[in-house]
């Protein structure tokens, strides 16, 4: 049976509101005055479902700022390593309206004549959602204003400078700390309960923790380990409450997709937190023409790498892993990479045939499959559940946080890591032989990795999988200090030439690459297959050439080249973001940092 979703009320807080985006010296309380409103359970719980925000479907598009992808979108980070962004024209994230109407409910909660209790289980859900305000405010400026009540007109705190990072996170950690021991386990269909505020009390820690410990800038290295202590103990604390699993139906080719296309998430084992979406009840989202259709973004090669075959061995040890094609890089791997992106022989809903991959200018030829409904219904296109905290999210932090601790044990990998596994019948993974033999392209790339590397990567392949799509990489690589990725363009597809390529995995030949300067021919006169089929035709060049497919050594092949243009991640600087000048004008008390 398709969920109930419990219909959030926001007209409360809108009414309560009468302030301009970004100001914080506008009364939040202009139509209803506190003592007329708060006084019953059903005050508080009506303000605080008006402040619930939660992730949806457009997260399968939020990876385009990470490494796993290719896009043509504006993104930020791109511009600001191409140099073209300063505290001008970067005039995002200063907005403090949400704050603003949580501190206004914290300060006036007390007035309801309820028991203790409640008054802390909506003061919870509030310093919940303030704690994820200020982490994500830290995560794009580190040194930023605490404000722990609604500023009114001539409030000297309107002028105050920036507080440093130590206060502000232990001020989100205080309010987590209090949400995880006041918040009621039973929770309505979208609203947070105390394992989902765990969830976030968990991240939070083990982002603080290894950001502290790899960025040598904040000189907070000292500190890392208690935010990596509180990471592994909420972790744990989830795990022995028995209340979560791993979503499974001994089907390793099915049930991870499953997550990510279900009409119904609401009594799945492993969603702690779950944004609900039905369109017979007015609650609809249909993502499917920019997850697929002309491509927001398509996955990387390097995404594509770091899958391990279906043995546990690694891909990239094959030889000439880099010149494999389409169809065999697809053989014998982890059962989430043809889970997560359309593989060789995929059929898309309504054709008959298998879908071959179009070759578009500036994409790597990969399509994304996670996020995508194989379907022509709109009640099913517009009614799939999105997965806002899995309880795998709280494996990988236990086990993360421990390796980093240095506590790791293969105890701990077995019960956390290697359930992710075992859902895809891939082998379990072995602390000895990882740290025997470490993955060399990783210690490339996390260079500042010293100790237990082999597992801390292993993990962190674990992650990147596991998580693709889902709106994760981008801060793990910055939390790992591993801005300088970034700077490497995305590749596609390797072609080994001009010629005729099976995109399907039938031994048919699909498609027809050809040299820029030649003609495609008219329809009639096309070449057909062994089937009797058209093959598709492509004009081959090198990029900024006008060919349709670029390879990067043109018609003598190679993998798809994206682009051109130059990337530069200068650190720190580009770990963080300017405040956006127009604001420091109005406050000079506000200073950048980093350069900027």
């Amino acid at each position: 049976m398709k969920k109930t979703i419990y219909i959030l009320l926001i007209i409360i807080c809108s009414g309560l509101t009468s302030c301009k985006k970004g100001d914080l010296d506008r009364f939040p309380q202009t139509s209803i005055a506190p003592e007329l409103f708060f006084n019953s359970e059903d005050d508080l719980r009506l303000y605080v479902d008006g402040l619930v925000s939660m992730p949806n479907r457009s997260s399968y598009l939020n990876d385009q700022s990470s490494d796993n992808v290719v896009t043509t979108a504006l993104v930020e980070v791109k511009s600001v390593m191409a140099g073209n962004s300063n505290a001008q024209n970067i005039t995002a994230g200063w907005d403090w309206e949400r704050l603003r109407n949580i501190n206004y409910f914290l300060e006036n909660y007390n007035r309801a004549n309820v028991t203790a209790d409640i008054k802390n289980h909506y003061a919870g859900l509030a310093r919940y959602y303030r704690a994820d305000f200020y982490l994500d405010k830290v995560k794009r400026f580190s040194d930023v204003p605490w404000y722990s009540k609604t500023l009114n007109p001539g409030d000297q705190d309107l002028y105050k400078g920036r507080d440093p990072r130590a206060l502000v996170m232990d001020s989100v950690m205080a309010d987590l700390k209090f949400a995880y021991e006041h918040v009621k386990t039973d929770a309505r269909v979208g609203v947070p309960g105390k394992w989902a505020v765990a969830t976030l009390y968990s991240r939070a820690a083990l982002y603080e923790g290894t950001y502290r410990k790899y960025h040598a800038e904040l000189n907070l290295a000292s500190t890392a380990n208690s935010f990596l202590q509180t990471a592994a103990e909420i972790s744990r604390a989830i795990m022995d409450a028995k209340l979560y699993k791993i979503s499974t139906k001994e089907n390793p080719v099915a049930d991870y997709a499953e997550l990510f296309s279900s009409q119904d998430l609401s009594t799945n084992p492993e969603v702690i937190l779950v944004n609900a979406f039905d369109m017979n009840q007015g609650i609809s989202q249909n993502v499917n023409s920019v997850v697929f259709g002309d491509y927001e973004q398509a996955p990387a090669k390097d995404l594509i790498q770091s899958y391990l075959m279906k043995d546990g061995s690694r891909f990239t040890d094959l030889p000439n892993y880099n010149q494999i094609g389409f169809v065999q890089e697809f053989r014998d791997r982890d059962p989430r990479l043809a889970q997560t992106m359309v593989y060789p022989g995929w059929v898309r809903v309504p054709d008959a045939a298998p879908y071959i991959q179009r070759l578009n200018k500036n994409f790597t030829g990969y399509h994304q499959l996670k996020g995508y409904v194989n379907s022509t219904d709109q009640a099913t296109l517009n009614g799939v559940d999105f997965p806002v905290y899995r309880y795998a999210e709280v494996l990988l932090n236990y086990a993360e946080a421990k390796v980093e601790l240095g506590t790791l044990t293969q105890t701990d990998l077995d019960e956390s890591v290697n359930l992710l596994r075992s859902r895809v019948d891939m082998p379990a993974m072995n602390m000895a032989l990882a740290n025997a033999n470490p993955d060399p392209l990783m210690r490339q790339q996390f260079p500042n990795v010293t100790t237990n590397a082999g597992i801390i990567f292993e993990i962190r392949r674990e992650r990147r999988v596991e998580f693709a799509f889902e709106n994760m990489r981008y801060d793990d690589l910055m939390r790992w200090s591993a801005g300088k990725l970034l700077e490497k363009s995305p590749e596609g597809m390797y072609f080994a030439g001009l010629g005729k390529y099976d995109m399907t995995g039938d031994g048919v030949e699909d498609i027809i690459l050809i040299d820029r300067s030649v003609t495609i021919p008219a329809e009639e006169q096309k070449e057909k297959n062994s089937l009797g089929v058209t093959l598709l035709y492509y004009r081959t060049g090198i990029i900024g050439t006008d060919a349709t497919v670029f390879l990067k050594n043109g018609v003598n092949g190679g993998t798809i080249v994206t682009e051109t243009a130059t990337r530069n991640f200068i650190e720190p600087k580009y770990y963080y973001r300017p405040i956006p000048q127009q604001h420091v004008v109005l406050n000079p008390n506000l200073k950048q940092i980093f350069s900027w």
